[in-house]
């Protein structure tokens, strides 16, 4: 675990050395809250590439169960939200880098990302899925150790898997590993189980899930990222979000885009 925290960290720190605005990468000498208020717009950054989370939809908009979650934070906030989409890979180091202000994008709370970033939420909890193709052979988590396991670049999933020594091909998203796992290109992905759960309820495919019970910490909870050194900006988006799930209007979002209740 440390080996791994002190790899994302020089990650990061390599990526925002060679990015522009390097200075301004650091943690804010003031909060950045007042600075948001007065432009009027904050920019929240997600993959674009994990449907129905978030996803491009066929009028090239980015929808989905965390842009309107984020879109409903700033406008309670009285900022108006422009949505960007970006590598999952590089996406906290282009938060760092101060590409944009936020990510909205169903990042997953862990200790490593806390050193670098603060979050706001926890909005929604997920679980690791392990999914084949109907028929497989592949029964039991046992059965991974000499198959090909499919994980989208930078999430936690793919860290994982690696851990478990499996053979791992990475992707830039959702869309790319069920198709390759359709193709028989890969013989399983592992990745958060609620949007492939509902990608075969809605789209009929032939893919069947694996029993993850037995392993340890298999539950994440999804937040939202944002600099360090921005207590104000925190608490405002935490008080947005609070205030969403109280009024009944983060349930509305949640049924709208994802079925129910995931809190």
């Amino acid at each position: 675990m440390t080996n791994r925290r002190t790899l994302l960290k020089s990650v990061l720190a390599a990526g925002a050395l060679s990015l522009p605005g390097l200075v301004a990468a650091v943690p804010a000498a003031a909060d950045e809250l007042a600075t948001l208020k007065e432009k009027g717009v904050m920019r929240i950054a997600m993959s674009g590439a994990y449907p129905p989370f978030n996803f491009v939809n066929d009028k090239n908009e980015v929808v989905g169960f965390d842009p309107a979650i984020g879109t409903e934070i700033g406008k309670r906030m009285g900022i108006e939200v422009e949505i960007v989409t970006t590598a999952w890979d590089g996406i906290i180091g282009g938060l760092l880098a101060n590409k944009y202000d936020a990510i909205v994008g169903s990042m997953s709370i862990t200790d490593e990302r806390k050193e670098v970033v603060d979050f706001v939420g926890p909005y929604y909890r997920m679980s690791r899925g392990i999914f084949v193709a109907e028929g497989s052979n592949i029964k039991s988590l046992d059965d991974l150790a000499d198959a090909t396991v499919g994980a989208t670049l930078g999430e936690t999933h793919e860290a994982w898997a690696k851990d478990q020594g499996y053979k791992v091909r990475t992707y830039k998203g959702l869309p790319e590993l069920l198709l390759e796992l359709e193709n028989g290109r890969i013989d399983a992905i592992v990745t958060d189980d609620i949007p492939v759960l509902l990608a075969v309820r809605e789209g009929d495919r032939k893919i069947a899930q694996r029993d993850t019970s037995s392993l340890p910490g298999v539950a994440d909870e999804a937040g939202i990222a944002i600099r360090k050194g921005n207590p104000e900006l925190l608490a405002a988006m935490q008080a947005a979000l609070d205030e969403m799930q109280e009024d009944g209007t983060y349930l509305e979002i949640a049924k709208e885009w994802v079925g129910g209740d995931i809190r």
